[in-house]
């Protein structure tokens, strides 16, 4: 077992404020020290949990990769504890700032029961049956994520620290959820992103062996979301097999849709345009670029036994919004959920560009009183950039938007304050006036 399990100190301290757990740190480290800079140091004291490989004044010899280490202030003051990555431009993942815990398996144990009750004191019961259990750093478990699909677990382990103690956690979790009365039958690895790479691990997915358990013989399952049945499969999906963060976002726009006409721009599997028939629209067109997205949306509509009420198009939003321009108004509820255009702060002013275009068309064709659905899910794309560019479209489009409501990420994807990267979907309800 890992050291960070392994490691015994006499005394937690968990209950102590941040001043008292420094003040009877004990004079004894297991751990080698690495000095930061004062701006390190400062967005530490923020509360943001990285430590960049620039930021990195001193190391003490003995630090393995992914092993645990102390940050320390150019004074000695002790800043937190975390895990090492030699080969990340994120040299530090800190998992915390109490000089007094110990990391061992009772650490992590009370981390991940502390991450389940949250989930469970949040949401209902039945939202339970597809949430993120795990959401990397706003949990504390830098670079790991876990999705709940009824029966299954999806796992993305994006850090070298947690591929190091995975071994440890993952069994432990499905324990915990077991106790718990949840129906657990396998859990799949979705590490299949180029991220690992930075980290220095290799792209792969496969099944994660449970201790004694032989594997799912498929990866496939069906969860109910927003009384909305769908498929999902863990192996070949999107991401860890399904986009869940929108699911209050979906709710929403199934209350407004209700004999409504209805465009579900960038539908991928159907999500929004599904909770929009559910939710009593009179019409509903789901568009994706993507034809084996569009079957599978297909799919959807016949398990949910709306056929008569919506169709689903292959077609190239960008192209198909300006021509809806020549022909009469049909629609009064575009949603927009595209892609992240943008996954680095570079290429920021093009994603604006793209959101303004598609965020323009929808504007310019919905009628009097019609309803838009808009979104991003990149954080560099901020929500002050993205309530710009809305001002800017509308005044183009020649119309005034009315706020129904500013939404998020839903709340098993908690905003953890001081880590921005934790606050990225934005997402807004507008009537056009």
């Amino acid at each position: 077992m890992d050291m960070a399990i392994r490691q015994k100190m006499c005394y937690s301290g968990e209950n102590q404020l941040p001043q008292e757990r420094n003040a009877t740190m004990k004079t004894q480290r297991d751990y080698p020290k690495y000095t930061v800079t004062p701006k390190a140091e400062a967005a530490i004291l923020r509360g943001h949990p990285w430590v960049y490989d620039a930021e990195v004044l001193a190391a003490e010899e003995g630090a393995e990769n992914g092993g645990l280490v102390d940050v320390v202030s150019k004074k000695d003051r002790y800043l937190g504890t975390g895990f090492l990555s030699e080969h990340s431009k994120i040299r530090v993942r800190l998992i915390s700032r109490n000089a007094n815990d110990r990391f061992d398996a009772a650490f992590w144990q009370r981390k991940l029961r502390w991450a389940w009750d949250y989930r469970k004191a949040v949401m209902s019961a039945e939202d339970l049956d597809a949430c993120r259990i795990i959401f990397g750093e706003a949990d504390a478990f830098p670079g790991l994520t876990v999705d709940k699909f009824h029966d299954l677990l999806s796992i993305q382990v994006l850090s070298v620290g947690m591929e190091r103690i995975k071994d440890h956690l993952i069994p432990e979790l499905v324990s915990i959820l077991r106790e718990d009365g949840q129906a657990i039958r396998g859990v799949f690895e979705r590490n299949d992103v180029a991220l690992r790479e930075k980290e220095g691990l290799a792209q792969e997915k496969h099944w994660f062996p449970l201790p004694g358990e032989a594997v799912p013989d498929s990866p496939i399952t069906e969860i109910m979301e927003n009384g909305v049945k769908y498929l999902v499969d863990v192996e070949n999906g999107q991401k860890t097999g399904f986009f869940l963060d929108q699911k209050y976002n979906r709710r929403a726009v199934a209350r407004l849709a209700r004999g409504r006409t209805v465009l579900d721009c960038f539908t991928h599997t159907g999500s929004f345009a599904l909770n929009a028939a559910m939710g009593g629209a009179a019409h509903v067109t789901a568009v994706d670029v993507s034809e084996s997205a569009v079957e599978m949306a297909r799919a959807n509509v016949e398990r949910n036994g709306l056929d008569g009420v919506m169709e689903c198009v292959a077609a190239n939003v960008f192209d198909l919004l300006p021509a809806l321009e020549k022909e009469p108004k049909r629609y009064d509820f575009i949603i927009l959920d595209p892609p992240a255009f943008t996954k680095s702060r570079k290429t920021v002013h093009n994603a604006l560009a793209g959101y303004k275009e598609i965020n323009y068309r929808a504007m310019r064709l919905l009628p009097r009183g019609g309803l838009l659905a808009t979104c991003s899910c990149s954080h560099f794309a901020t929500e002050e950039k993205f309530v710009a560019m809305l001002h800017d479209a509308a005044r183009d489009a020649g119309v005034q938007l009315r706020q129904i409501e500013a939404r998020q990420q839903s709340c098993d994807h908690p905003i953890l304050w001081g880590v921005e990267e934790t606050n990225y979907l934005k997402f807004y309800l507008f009537q056009v006036v």
